[in-house]
């Protein structure tokens, strides 16, 4: 069959997308990048076909180490033309249900998936552009809406009167941030300063960067499952916190104070790590108020609100609204409305065992042992859906 690819008209296309699936033959789908060994892995365990798209140069892990995962491999010159006809027309055949990662975002572009990419989402693609800081309805809009703690926002490098942290993309790799501190509109010029003259960030990204207070508390990523069938699950459930290591931060900061100030170099806070921590049992209602309120909120601005796996990431400290200093608070600091990318959660976490007994019986419905890891959540529902002609439910 012939699909045509015209600008998206995002209920009608996908709904007509999912008209020609054969739900007995339904693949799951991901860009090979971020998470797609996470999915894959879910996927194999769920008995569920995936298909991985990667970009010719970057497949080696997908293609040459971890081949058994995916039943179908497209590989392209650039992930960007995931939405060129011919690659449409492939995941259509496979009866494809796509899951967005973060490259999935930075390496497609919003306009594309929004407009020329009409395979069934699972999630909501609609909030995938609330990432960007530049968006005017973007994260912190939605986390004021929830009434969900952030950090104080500095709008310039004047108002600065506190320890800032300034939030800034690399200049050559879009998914990449060089944050750098501040305690003052000097010390910001002198380090923007020098990571200009580095060639770390351009002029355009720094006027992008945010400034915010930094939150002297310890960081937990907490990591939630949304469901979209309410009527089978709960609302959402949580599934577990990890922190990030960062190059070349944590190598810097693991030198004694002394070395450390007689050395000359950028911190970039590029991500290349995960760990799995726990939160003390008195202080986990914070987080579970949290995802509450800002589920809420994602329903009511953007229909059907964030389905999937999503994570809210933060610092326990004290308040700082607090005058006599004596309350914790769950400060948030950055969301990802969709699947995080944190494979440690699944080993770390004592929430699998508990989600296990949870769904037990579903489990036992798809001959499944156990939940072993957050990506087998979205797993279930998928296949739940698809058994019962509920797809449109949860896909947009």
């Amino acid at each position: 069959m012939k699909w045509e690819v015209r600008p998206l008209t995002l209920q009608s296309d996908v709904e007509k997308t999912l008209r020609e699936y054969d739900l007995e033959a339904v693949t799951v789908g991901v860009l090979g990048s971020h998470s797609a060994e996470e999915v894959g892995v879910a996927a194999r365990a769920a008995g569920l076909p995936c298909v991985v798209v990667c970009q010719r140069g970057r497949e080696d892990l997908y293609v040459k180490y971890n081949r058994a995962l995916f039943e179908h491999v497209l590989l392209l010159d650039r992930f960007s033309d995931i939405t060129k006809p011919d690659v449409l027309r492939r995941l259509r055949e496979l009866n494809t249900i796509f899951i967005p990662n973060r490259s999935f975002s930075v390496y497609v572009g919003y306009d594309a998936i929004e407009e020329n990419f009409p395979i069934p989402l699972y999630g909501n693609r609609r909030l995938l552009r609330t990432e960007e800081r530049t968006e005017e309805k973007n994260q912190y809009w939605l986390l004021q809406k929830a009434g969900i703690k952030t950090p104080k926002k500095f709008n310039s490098p004047e108002e600065i009167d506190r320890l800032a942290i300034v939030k800034v993309q690399q200049r050559a790799r879009p998914l990449e941030r060089a944050f750098f501190y501040a305690n003052s509109q000097e010390q910001y010029a002198q380090r923007a300063g020098d990571l200009l003259r580095k060639g770390v960030i351009d002029e355009e990204s720094l006027r992008k960067a945010r400034i915010e207070e930094c939150v002297l508390g310890q960081k937990f990523n907490a990591n939630f499952q949304g469901w979209a069938l309410r009527d089978v699950f709960d609302d959402f459930d949580f599934v577990g916190f990890d922190d990030r290591k960062q190059t070349n931060l944590h190598g810097f900061l693991s030198l004694p104070a002394r070395d450390q100030f007689s050395i000359d170099v950028s911190i970039t806070n590029e991500e290349i790590g995960h760990y799995g921590i726990t939160m003390r049992e008195s202080q986990k209602p914070l987080v579970y108020q949290a995802a509450e309120a800002f589920r809420r909120t994602c329903r009511e601005e953007f229909p059907p609100g964030v389905n999937g796996l999503f994570a809210l990431q933060g610092a326990v400290a004290y308040d700082a609204d607090d005058p006599e200093n004596r309350r914790l608070a769950f400060c948030v600091f950055d969301v990802s409305p969709r699947i995080p990318g944190c494979p440690c959660v699944g080993p770390t976490s004592p929430e699998m065992r508990r989600l296990t007994l949870k769904y037990g019986n579903l489990l036992k419905k798809y001959g499944l042992d156990r939940i072993e890891t957050p990506m087998d959540l979205p797993m279930l529902e998928i296949k739940l859906a698809s058994e019962t002609g509920r797809l449109a439910e949860i896909v947009t």
